[in-house]
């Protein structure tokens, strides 16, 4: 097994979504970082490490569920109590 520093350092060219979407893996969206910039310093990482968080998003989810929340909050439930 190799590590090729370079081609893991440099994520595939991304495609446009919307306006403010950019996808670069396959079911992986990202807001698009040109907009994000004045805000949050965009880190580098390696392309494994993205496809990482991803997969394990859902077990960090339940985690946090399992830890801190009390009950499970839709994302329509909290648009109609912003609309009230």
């Amino acid at each position: 097994m190799k590590y090729r520093y370079q081609e893991e350092m440099s994520p595939p060219p991304p495609q446009r979504v919307t306006d403010v979407a950019i996808t670069r893996f396959e079911h992986v969206f990202e807001v698009e970082p040109g907009l994000m910039t004045d805000h949050v310093t965009q880190q580098t990482f390696p392309n494994w490490d993205t496809l990482r968080l991803v997969r394990s998003r859902a077990d960090h989810l339940a985690w946090m569920h399992r830890h801190f929340a009390d009950k499970v909050i839709s994302g329509e439930e909290l648009l109609h109590d912003l609309d009230e």
